[in-house]
């Protein structure tokens, strides 16, 4: 099954006036410019596993947070809840990291997320995922050679965004492989990095250093 195409407006990276496309349309906030709440949620991210994964947005500068939680940071209470949700799928899940990476990349791919595909690419990759694997998914393909678990979880992933449920033929095959509890494992992880995905694409959260977005639009086929 291919991905089906999707739109990707060129108002996805166009720059209003006004908007730098430096920085996205949520400005980082100064240190001394938070609020108690705001530093709050700021120091529950670095306090947490994130803040050991190199290069993460919420490490990079003490005191202060980039990515999806420079977003979070305008609701903070919300963002607590968000971003407690992220942590667990991220070191928790059942899934382990590389089926959970897979699913992200899915997640990433469907909504056209560049930032998330940027980020999530290399800690798939770090967690064993094949790089050929990655490469069908960012061109909206098929993987071939796929693992039994690595099929069930991109099948599945892709069923539930494509046609907003499962067959009963995927939900089955996650179900036995991986019990109730991956089953709902997975459907939090795409869950949760498709809310990361709208968070990042209105932000339009440029990706660092002036890097080129990596995903390419996809056409029909």
């Amino acid at each position: 099954m291919k991905l089906l195409p999707r739109l990707v407006p060129a108002l996805v990276h166009a720059v209003e006036p006004g908007i730098s496309a430096a920085v996205g349309r949520f400005h980082p906030i100064a240190p001394d410019q938070m609020t108690e709440g705001q530093r709050e949620l700021v120091a529950s991210i670095q306090s947490g596993p994130r803040s050991k994964v190199a290069g993460s947005a919420a490490s990079a500068t003490p005191g202060s947070v980039g990515g999806p939680f420079n977003v979070f940071l305008r609701s903070p209470k919300l963002g607590e809840i968000f971003q407690q949700a992220g942590s667990f799928i991220r070191f928790e899940s059942s899934l382990g990291p590389k089926l959970t990476e897979l699913a992200i990349l899915v997640t990433a791919r469907h909504w056209s997320a560049q930032y998330e595909w940027f980020a999530h690419h290399r800690l798939a990759l770090q967690a064993g995922l094949d790089p050929k694997i990655a490469e069908a998914i960012a061109q909206g393909r098929t993987p071939e050679g796929m693992q039994p678990d690595e099929e069930a979880v991109y099948q599945f992933s892709l069923e539930l965004h494509q046609q907003k449920q499962v067959s009963d033929a995927s939900y089955a095959r996650v179900r036995d492989l991986f019990g109730e509890q991956g089953v709902m494992d997975l459907i939090g992880t795409n869950g949760y990095y498709s809310l990361i995905s709208m968070v990042l694409n209105v932000d339009r959260t440029p990706i660092p250093n002036g890097g080129e977005p990596p995903l390419a639009p996809l056409t029909s086929r």
